[in-house]
């Protein structure tokens, strides 16, 4: 398989006026870093990379992940080969968590709660994902989001590794969560995220498969969080197969987007049942 060249990222040298600080300031800036001509400064970023047998895949992936980033948090899924090894030798600072039960959803949810970041990052273990890409997704953040979100469907992005079927399923699938919860997602099923870590106070995650992402993508929108989409390339899987499966996982997809509306329709009416009882309250 031929090599995929990415452009690489310079930091920037820091100017005089940089050097024009109080103590006060020095010490408020102290915890970032400089990241490109685009984004000057940052806050420390974490890196989670859930993984199961990926020892083959890791070289590629860690390849791309910018120098200047936080930590790397791999959630290791009981791997039976090297993968863990093959981690510690290419990222010597490499915090390696063991997932406690099983699935993608499970995965990340151990790896968020290892984060030590202001910024978190999801990036696949397969080498689908570009980690160049990571500082538009902090920019973004930076900026004012509170929830970067990958986009394939994006102007500007692409992928080399959906069948037609899996479109036109996450096209359904993306369309109902956009009309149903007021959501204007191009992108649904994709796992290159980022977001602020107290947005994790907000989205309160249960669900332990490939639904993760989708649940994520609907309880920013009912939090009421600011979501911006990055144009996202997602790269065909370099080596080992997947543990996706479209009918099936599509399914449990749609069960969680059933569950939430659901949900949303059980509050919205004990919220009207609590109003009115108040205002029989008052009127008494």
């Amino acid at each position: 398989m031929s090599s995929v060249l990415r452009p690489a990222i310079s930091e920037p040298a820091i100017s005089d006026s940089e050097s024009d600080t109080t103590p006060a300031e020095s010490e408020a800036l102290a915890k970032y870093r400089p990241i490109s001509h685009h984004l000057a400064i940052a806050p420390p970023v974490s890196v989670v990379i859930p993984a199961m047998n990926e020892a083959e895949n890791l070289p590629y992936v860690f390849k791309t992940l910018p120098g200047w980033i936080h930590e790397v948090v791999l959630v290791d899924g009981n791997s039976t080969d090297n993968t863990v090894e093959v981690a510690r030798e290419l990222w010597p600072d490499v915090k390696v968590v063991p997932q406690r039960g099983k699935g993608k959803g499970d995965a990340l949810i151990t790896g968020f709660e290892a984060c030590t970041g202001d910024i978190i990052v999801m990036v696949d273990a397969d080498g689908s994902a570009d980690g160049h890409e990571i500082v538009s997704y902090v920019s973004a953040l930076v900026s004012g989001a509170d929830f970067a979100k990958g986009s394939r469907f994006a102007n500007g992005g692409g992928t080399d590794d959906m069948t037609l079927i899996r479109k036109l399923g996450n096209w359904a699938l993306c369309t109902t969560v956009n009309r149903k919860f007021g959501a204007r997602y191009t992108d649904l099923c994709y796992g290159y995220n980022a977001f602020w870590r107290h947005c994790l106070d907000k989205i309160d995650l249960d669900c332990t498969g490939f639904e993760v992402e989708t649940l994520m993508n609907i309880r920013v929108v009912k939090a009421g969080l600011k979501v911006q989409e990055i144009p996202s390339h997602e790269y065909l899987r370099i080596h080992g197969a997947s543990n996706l499966r479209a009918v099936r996982d599509g399914l449990r997809v749609l069960k969680v987007i059933l569950k939430e509306r659901s949900n949303r329709r059980a509050l919205r009416s004990r919220s009207h049942a609590t109003m009115l009882t108040a205002g029989q309250g008052e009127s008494s």
